[in-house]
């Protein structure tokens, strides 16, 4: 194999006399920097005496817990390099090599968690503390040397089990309780919505509660508390320890964005700028080594989505047009545009993205702002553009099919057409059609779309002076995202329509758009 591709360890096992050859990515022919700055003050005293083992695994702790796979691999790579001997250094290699929240461990990872392993147990008997050995022997059992042949989810069962006894041995310790927890949410499904009423979803949470009732600012433990209940009937849940997670480890963009997964739930939206804007300095910051660039176009995703729905159209437009040299792909770009009716902008983003998805969008906005700049023609032939596209692709965008995304904005595109024509009723049609597609959408953070087909729905209602059809839209709308001002000036326009008294919604909507940079006449441009 061409060693510009490679670098192949040997690691020796003297228990077995066997030499394992295991091939690591190019990367970890360099040696790892310590990074100065970003890191936060977590430490976890270990059984070395080598100060740069020590730095290069607390390190490596933190940006396990950061989801900074490959970065938290190479810090545990240097650290047990630093101190051979250091049994614990080669468990937290094993450890990052393995499945975590966001992705399955790989067939070429398998060996280097195995052999890491295995180096642990060996060294564990002269080369550990009581705790560190019993952390390493239930990290024994999740991996295995035929890994093509074995069942992952009995040896990630075996493993939960095995950390059970020592997180019951070592209750007082927030890393064991933390790592228990991680091993109980890897045997749940990661994606979906969650019953807080499920038992198993209670006993992860008791776990995750338990440790941050002893220490609420705990980053590994918050993380997955947020997770674990961002999509549940609560997700305030995870407010107090989001309240501190974000700066935790302030390099690490992933853990300044945290937060937001739960601002984004309970209508906190400008915090969830903030955490947005804090993440992707950071992973600016990464270029000049002050900090860990971790899911960069998911920060910007996020953070134009929270500020669409909290009315500040310069952050959330800016953050498209990042989101789009970033990804080379502009649908958020046009799509934030449309969000804040800056129509005549559309025609020159003239580039269609790859990807049915992501070009169906574009057909949208540009048709939208084609209906809007008074072009009926280009309006509709973008709608059969995208029509085409939602009837035939088998395309998906995260975790959604293009049906369902492009069947979204159709509804709303082809329900405009209508309206603008005079007929009503169609467009009612249409953008129920759009709602009904959108709420076939799996639960996501952040949602695929900055706005959502109610806004249009609600507006129709209030056209037909069907008022009180608008407030429960316009409401329903609230209960999916709570204090966004495009509801509540639905709502107040309803108020207004009915003769009622509008002004508790009057102040709802002045404080929900306070930080706003646009003026509206209505839920969508």
């Amino acid at each position: 194999m061409k060693a510009y591709l490679l670098v192949i360890a040997s690691l020796l096992f003297l228990h077995t006399g066997l030499q394992a050859q295991v091939e690591y990515p190019p990367q970890f022919s360099e040696t790892m920097p310590l990074y100065e700055k970003g890191l936060g003050d977590f430490t976890r005293d270990i059984s070395s005496e080598n100060a740069k083992a020590q730095a290069y695994f607390n390190q490596g702790f933190q940006m396990a817990y950061a989801f900074a796979k490959m970065d938290a691999a190479r810090s545990f790579y240097e650290s047990r390099r630093q101190d051979p001997e250091c049994a614990i250094c080669w468990w937290g290699e094993a450890w990052t090599w393995g499945p975590y929240l966001n992705g399955g461990m790989q067939d070429r990872e398998a060996p280097k968690a195995f052999a890491a392993i295995q180096e642990a147990v060996r060294l564990s008997e002269d080369h550990a503390t009581p705790k560190e050995k019993a952390m390493i022997d239930a990290m024994a059992v999740r991996y295995v040397e035929d890994f093509e042949n074995s069942n992952r989810a009995a040896l990630d069962t075996a493993y939960a089990d095995a950390m059970a006894k020592v997180y019951e041995q070592y209750p007082d310790d927030p890393d064991i309780g933390t790592l228990y927890a991680e091993a109980l949410f890897l045997l749940e499904p990661r994606r979906g919505t969650r019953d807080v009423n499920d038992p198993d979803t209670q006993f992860l949470h008791r776990v995750l509660e338990d440790i941050l009732e002893k220490d609420i600012r705990h980053p590994g433990a918050c993380h997955l508390y947020i997770h674990a209940t961002e999509s549940t009937q609560k997700p305030e849940l995870a407010e107090p320890c989001a309240e501190f997670i974000g700066s935790s480890i302030p390099g690490a963009s992933h853990i300044n964005h945290m937060p937001s997964h739960t601002w984004n739930e309970v209508g906190r939206w400008n915090d969830a700028i903030r955490a947005n804007i804090q993440a992707w300095h950071s992973d600016l910051k990464a270029e000049v080594g002050e900090g860990f660039a971790i899911y960069p176009s998911h920060n910007l995703h996020m953070l134009l989505f929270a500020a669409s729905m909290d009315g500040q159209g310069a952050i959330a437009i800016q953050a498209g047009k990042d989101y789009a040299k970033l990804t080379g792909n502009n649908m958020y770009h046009v799509l934030t545009l449309i969000r804040f009716g800056r129509f005549d902008e559309v025609p020159a983003i003239d580039k269609k993205p790859d990807g049915d998805v992501a070009r169906g969008m574009w057909h949208f906005s540009q048709g939208y702002a084609a209906l809007r700049l008074n072009d009926m023609k280009k309006a509709k032939k973008q709608l059969r553009e995208l029509v085409k596209l939602a009837e035939n692709s088998d395309g998906r965008f995260r975790f959604h099919s293009a049906e369902n995304l492009l069947g979204t904005v159709r509804g709303i595109l082809e329900g405009e057409i209508y309206r603008a024509v005079g007929d009503q009723e169609k467009a009612l049609a249409s953008f129920k059609e759009g709602v009904s597609f959108y709420d076939k959408l799996d639960y996501d953070e952040p949602e695929p779309l900055p706005f959502s087909p109610r806004h249009w729905l609600g507006a129709q209602y209030l056209e037909m002076e069907q008022y009180e059809m608008a407030v429960e839209t316009f409401k329903r709308e609230l209960v999916h995202h709570p204090n966004n001002g495009w509801s509540f000036y639905g709502i107040l326009q309803a108020e207004k329509g009915m003769g009622m008294d509008h002004l508790m919604t009057q102040a709802a909507f002045e404080e929900s758009w306070a930080r706003s940079d646009t003026w509206i006449r209505g839920s969508r441009f």
